[in-house]
């Protein structure tokens, strides 16, 4: 009885929250995230973070001419905005597809391996994203230059929750993809979202 009351309660306070017109994601934990996403590149203000924006293609690896990329930003549970780059497939052969979230190595940014990781699964017909972590990159958070496995856990599962609420992403298809040092990030996540359903912690080698 008192469970099918708090399930009322829990849906219609989801349902106010959706009808105030910010997007939410529901984590495994039960807990509700608002998450503000900005396809909007005009403005470089976001969460009271001055976020420079590069709007041309500054990446270390050739455009493909099978995607397309564009600039979009998502909030992780510590307030702290984070700066990805997407890719969808051209030739999109379904309306919901699986999606992948990139990251990584330690101290790389999207426009490096991440991106080129994430560019290459949304021409095998995945939608990505390659994301800049917490104070690296063109992503929020104060002093940059940080490592926080905490944080960078956590900007992984913000990653999700940015995946899971769009219409063309498939939330029973998600996985993570975390590049050398990151592949232990994506461990962590993994362990305690189990939205993910598929995780590749990828080794680097010299």
């Amino acid at each position: 009885m008192t469970n099918n009351i708090l399930k009322k309660y829990s849906i219609a306070l989801i349902m106010c929250l959706c009808t105030a017109g910010a997007l939410y994601a529901t984590r495994p934990d039960g807990a509700i995230v608002e998450k503000t996403v900005n396809n909007n590149l005009n403005s470089n203000r976001t969460m009271n973070e001055n976020l420079n924006l590069t709007q041309k293609w500054d990446k270390v690896f050739p455009k493909s001419d099978k995607v397309n990329q564009s600039k979009v930003t998502f909030r992780n549970r510590y307030g702290i905005t984070l700066v990805a780059d997407l890719y969808i497939p051209k030739e999109q052969v379904a309306e919901k597809m699986p999606a992948i979230a990139v990251s990584g190595p330690f101290g790389a940014v999207k426009e490096q391996s991440s991106g080129l990781y994430a560019q290459t699964m949304a021409e095998r017909g995945f939608l990505t994203i390659a994301f800049d972590p917490s104070y690296t990159g063109e992503s929020g958070g104060e002093p940059c230059y940080v490592a926080s496995p905490d944080i960078n856990t956590e900007d992984f599962c913000a990653a999700v929750d940015y995946l899971s609420i769009r219409d063309d992403v498939d939330p029973e298809r998600i996985g993570i993809i975390g590049i050398c040092g990151w592949g232990g990030m994506a461990i962590n996540a993994a362990a305690i979202d189990t939205r993910i359903k598929q995780r590749l912690p990828q080794r680097c080698t010299i």
